[in-house]
């Protein structure tokens, strides 16, 4: 694979471009384009790749066959169809695929007529943890009851300022944003979903695809949300926190059913420390630890990428459009609760 990453910021740097060349045989960077950064060049030299700037030159580009996008969210549209109608034959998509529904549904319908393979890089979908621990579930048979997200992060610089810079949102004097506005701190939340939550609601979407109703939506100040709501009859809670001292980090999937409780712990974001770890407790009090795998989740969806180009195994349109489909539905019903509950009569949250 000769493979062009558009953007060369901290995840083509600490984890895309590490991962690749750890691969080794069969993948080989041929370009690297920032966004005017100036970054690629640093990135592309120590590999004998080119470099660029914006996406003209590395779409235009003959040798570059796999098309690894790296860019903000809102360029992911243009640029999937951008180099589905350049002639690339592959297609890497950092999460999110795209942000509204009708961004989602074009860019998958685009990528199947021109029979170009297409894989979103959503890490933790990938992840061994995640395969160990819906095998165990499987094997255990019973109904889940409920799935939480918990998620202790120190601030990443992006969320930072959309909350402290105003980001996308109107904001009042000093930069911030009015949280205490229902249309503010809904959008926060909103973009928040779709940025983090989404490594994990396509998870969620395994054994909860049916979205039924938002039960509470919160702003957490100073960066964070309180999401709860029902799918397919199991209730599903999403907790996040980011404060300023940054606290350690935790990342945890909670799956439950009547005598078993799965927890799922996946190693901080942007280190290479295998895989998620899975935990069992068992309704009889005894608790059963399964092995890591050396092997994280950056690694298996770039190993799968290579099976999907050596034709080993189809590409899955339809559950990638229904991956992406998923986390903009639940973002966008929770944007609506916040927005609409607040009590006309009072202006404030009940």
């Amino acid at each position: 694979m000769n493979i062009g990453f558009l953007g060369a910021g901290p995840g083509v740097t600490a984890l895309h471009l590490p991962t690749v060349r750890r691969l080794g045989e069969g993948f080989r960077v041929a370009h690297i384009a920032d966004g005017g950064s100036g970054r690629a060049q640093a990135l592309a030299e120590p590999l004998g790749a080119r470099w660029s700037s914006g996406d003209h030159e590395l779409l235009a580009d003959p040798d570059v066959d796999v098309v690894a996008i790296c860019t903000p969210p809102s360029e992911h549209e243009r640029q999937i169809l951008a180099a589905v109608a350049a002639g690339k034959r592959a297609i890497f998509c950092e999460k999110p695929l795209a942000v509204t529904r009708e961004a989602a549904a074009a860019v998958v319908s685009a990528c199947r007529e021109a029979g170009v393979i297409l894989l979103v890089g959503t890490n933790h979908a990938h992840d061994p943890g995640w395969a160990q621990a819906r095998e165990v579930l499987k094997q255990h048979g019973r109904p889940l009851q409920s799935i939480a997200v918990t998620l202790a992060l120190p601030p990443n610089r992006r969320y930072h300022q959309v909350v402290y810079d105003g980001g996308p949102f109107p904001s009042p004097s000093r930069g911030r944003p009015n949280t205490g506005d229902p249309a503010v701190a809904a959008g926060i939340v909103q973009q928040l979903l779709t940025g983090l939550a989404i490594h994990d609601l396509p998870a969620i979407r395994h054994f909860a695809p049916v979205l039924e109703h938002i039960q509470y939506a919160r702003f957490v100040p100073p960066i964070g949300y309180a999401v709860g709501f029902k799918a397919s009859g199991v209730s599903v809670q999403l907790v996040l926190t980011m404060l300023p001292e940054g606290p350690d980090s935790l990342w945890r999937m909670t799956f439950s059913t009547a005598d078993l409780r799965l927890d799922l712990d996946y190693p901080p974001p942007f280190v290479h420390a295998g895989s998620g770890a899975v935990t069992v407790h068992n309704g009889d009090g005894s608790v059963a630890r399964f092995p890591q795998s050396l092997q994280d989740g950056y690694e298996a969806e770039w190993q799968l990428f290579g099976e999907l180009m050596a034709g080993t195994c189809p590409v899955d349109y339809g559950q990638i459009l229904a991956d992406a489909l998923y986390p903009i539905d639940v973002a966008d019903a929770v944007f609506a609760t916040m927005f609409t509950e607040v009590q006309p009569s009072t202006g404030v949250h009940p």
